[in-house]
Formats: structure tokens, sequence, C-alpha cells
């Protein structure tokens, strides 16, 4: 997992205990998980999503990148709680890597029912951390309601929001640095 680097949040030690807090609770919760992310989220919803990010990524630079997780691995679940893994698959795919430091990671773990956000330096100078938890407060409210589907639109398209307000500009030479199909993990 990555704790240090240029492009993300330095985590200091009472962060790191957070994030890397042991829990045989989490651990057993996240191996017994049924695999779930098809039964919430279909081809046709996992379309959607992509078609939605496509959207969202018009008329500035920013990347969005989604993430979809049923349950985090047993080798991982014992040491990392959402935020963690969160963090760990943003450096995993390589979400920070973008041209203009404009990358968004939208996490969904299923399992604990936790969203995550997490933006790249670039990003992050520019704006509030209550932006961010608004965004995750909507999506876990439509999730309650059993409006998956809408929940990750709404979420996509408000990361969208912010990113416009940012990086007012947009080059027509830029390329999609990410995919825009959501990366499901059962």
């Amino acid at each position: 997992m990555v704790t240090k680097s240029e492009t993300t949040e330095i985590l200091t030690q009472p962060k790191l205990l957070e994030i890397n807090q042991p829990s045989l609770k989490r651990w057993l919760k996240h191996f017994f998980y049924l695999p779930a992310t098809k039964r919430y989220f279909n081809k046709q919803d996992q379309h959607a999503i992509a078609h939605a990010v496509a959207q969202a990524e018009q008329g500035h630079v920013g990347e969005i990148q989604v993430v979809i997780e049923g349950h985090i691995p047993a080798n991982h679940a014992y040491h990392l709680n959402t935020r963690g893994r969160a963090e760990q698959l943003f450096a995993e795919l390589g979400v920070w890597d973008t041209e203009y430091n404009s990358g968004v990671l939208l996490y969904l773990n299923l399992c604990e029912r936790q969203v995550e956000i997490v933006i790249d330096r670039g990003i992050k100078n520019a704006t509030q951390q209550q932006v961010w938890e608004g965004i995750c407060i909507q999506i876990i409210e439509l999730m309650k309601q059993q409006q998956h589907r809408q929940a990750i639109l709404r979420g996509v398209f408000e990361i969208g929001n912010v990113l416009s307000d940012f990086y007012q500009y947009d080059r027509p030479d830029a390329e999609n640095e990410l995919s825009n199909t959501p990366v499901i993990f059962d």
C-alpha cells in the first residue's frame, strides 16, 4: 500500500493507525460476504455508468474512475478499512498518474455500505473536504433507498461538476487517460 507519495496525501501516524487498524470483526464480515456486485450492478448498469463517466468528463481534463467492490479481499480486510482500500486502489489503478493530477476515484464497498472518494493533489488544493463528503452522503442516501444505479450516476455527475469548476478549460486533443468502464470486484 502506498503510504507516502508526491501525488497522494501524506499519511501521518494517526491516520495510518486509523486506516491500518487490525480488526478481526471486519475480516470475518468480509470473509463471509457473498458476492453481490452482479446482483446490484448488471451489464446495463455498468454500461450506463461508463456512459455517465464519459459525459461527466466532457468540458475539462479531469478523470474519473469508478470502482465497485463487493468486499475487501480477505488478505487485506484484517488491516485495511474502506478508506485504506480506496487509497490502495487509487495507487494500483494509476488514478494518480494523470497529466494534470486530475484523477478522482469513486469507491463503493457493498459489504460495508461505504463510499470513499480519493482525489489527486491537483484537485485537493482547490476544493474542500465538505464537497466530497456531501457527494458521498448523497450516494449513501440513494443506496439506502435501493437506487444503486442512480446513486452511482448521481455521484459521477456531481464529481464531474466539481471538476468542471476546477478545470475550466477543455483541450480538444486531450485523451481519455483512464477507462470509463467501472472496475468491478466481487
